[in-house]
């Protein structure tokens, strides 16, 4: 069963599905800002035709959770005992109207913004407790047990393949294929990883699915993540490019959560290279002290896209902070951003590309990336954010994924050397490290 990738015989159901929607007028905002659509294809016995389908859209669809010629949700909250979750929706947005309105004392501001707190959460507990989830083994469980210890992200049961997949064991379907589209573009999307991946890990029980390819290409990364040093109270890691630093949104494997350790300091999820961790908060805080003082020495090497005159060396000083309107991007302003200094020098050229050594002197986020592509006006090469051919996504689409299964394409900034004094021992620990695809000839 496909469902991470197209299966071309979806594709009638799926003209059938535009076609409707593209006519119903009161539906056309939400195609053209973009909606979510999903079939799911199948064998009905009892229709002439050879594969049937259901039809789903994400969320709401002109301002409704139900439409004609759609499944359900898997829980209505406009409906039955979901117009409870109106009616305290309705509740925390009174507050929040009493707080912006400036009429509520110090006093009250504090109470209130305890009550909004507590509303809420007790609101999606009870929210999320009534999604009751079925798989093709006639197992159930809901969103709180499925993503426990954490809490489901907003939106988590509302895509169209939990909808579909439900509906389907509802009516004793045997899915053959699932596929999704977005209505703005009309390009075909895999199910979600933060929303949908441990739903789907539970819905697809009993199925003969495919494999998602994302979490292949994750679990690659996980495997070649190298424990340099270890000892009771510290590690020292060699990350590959791609592995996140520490978990994000997506709940995807990180170094982290891998190592079991708490991080000291974070690389770019596109940069490989070393990291310390600690194995207690107390080692934790003293090594990030050290990073704080600039006592800890780090060095990168990078390849960059163009070439460079050998042996130039400098300083490059841009102050740097988020560009709000394009996460996780950093952008120079001299106003508002902090301070952020590097070092570097061109060591050679290798087949039209410079060859350098970088020595961040502050750590701020995209530091090294921001410098080179502004600073020096040469990207670090495979830079999918700050580079000539960049695109600003911030991860791997999914047509990206499989080809980097199998290529050498990745940012090419690693961090090659860390310095640092052990917190118990207080020796120098000074730490090195090449990968294979920054290996250069002599």
């Amino acid at each position: 069963m496909k469902i991470y990738s197209l299966d071309d015989r979806c594709l009638p159901a799926i003209e059938k599905v535009r076609n409707y929607y593209l006519s119903q007028p009161e539906w056309q905002k939400d195609i053209a800002e973009g909606k979510m659509f999903g079939v799911l294809i199948y064998k009905d016995k009892d229709v002439a035709e050879d594969i049937s389908y259901l039809a789903a859209f994400s969320g709401t669809l002109g301002g409704k959770t139900c439409q004609p010629g759609f499944v359900p949700p898997i829980f209505d909250i406009q409906e039955g005992d979901g117009r409870y979750f109106l009616k305290e929706e309705a509740e925390i947005s009174a507050i929040n109207k009493h707080l912006d309105s400036g009429k509520a004392s110090a006093r009250e501001i504090c109470e209130l913004r305890f009550e909004r707190k507590n509303r809420s959460r007790a609101l999606q507990r009870w929210l999320f407790s009534r999604y009751t989830i079925s798989n093709a083994c006639g197992e159930q469980t809901n969103l709180l047990d499925m993503f426990a210890p954490s809490v489901p992200p907003g939106g988590a049961g509302d895509c169209c393949a939990p909808k579909l997949l439900q509906e389907a064991y509802r009516k004793g379907i045997k899915p053959l294929a699932i596929a999704e589209w977005n209505s703005a573009d009309n390009k075909f999307y895999p199910p979600c990883i933060s929303r949908c991946r441990p739903i789907l890990a539970h819905m697809l029980k009993g199925l003969n699915a495919e494999e998602d390819p994302r979490l292949m290409y994750y679990n690659s990364l996980m495997e070649r993540l190298k424990i340099i040093f270890e000892d009771e109270f510290l590690m020292v890691i060699e990350k590959p490019s791609g592995l996140l630093s520490v978990p994000g949104k997506n709940n995807l494997p990180s170094v982290e959560s891998i190592t079991k350790c708490l991080s000291v300091h974070r690389l770019d999820q596109d940069t490989s290279g070393l990291m310390v961790l600690a194995k207690t908060l107390d080692i934790q805080r003293e090594l990030r002290s050290q990073f704080e003082q600039r006592i800890t020495k780090k060095q990168y090497d990078a390849v960059l896209e163009r070439e460079m005159t050998c042996g130039e060396e400098g300083e490059i000083t841009l102050p740097l902070c988020p560009d709000i309107s394009n996460r996780p991007k950093q952008v120079i302003d001299f106003k508002n951003g902090k301070d952020a200094k590097t070092h570097y020098r061109v060591e050679k050229n290798i087949n039209g590309h410079a060859y350098i050594k970088l020595w961040p002197l502050t750590g701020r986020t995209h530091q090294l990336r921001v410098h080179m592509a502004k600073g020096l006006g040469n990207p670090i090469l495979g830079d999918r954010l700050y580079g000539a051919n960049s695109n600003g996504a911030s991860s791997l689409s999914s047509e990206e994924v499989l080809k980097a299964l199998n290529s050498s394409e990745r940012l090419m900034l690693n961090a090659s050397q860390l310095i640092f004094l052990h917190p118990v021992s207080k020796k120098q620990m000074c730490f090195t490290c090449t990968p294979e695809w920054l290996v250069v000839p002599d």
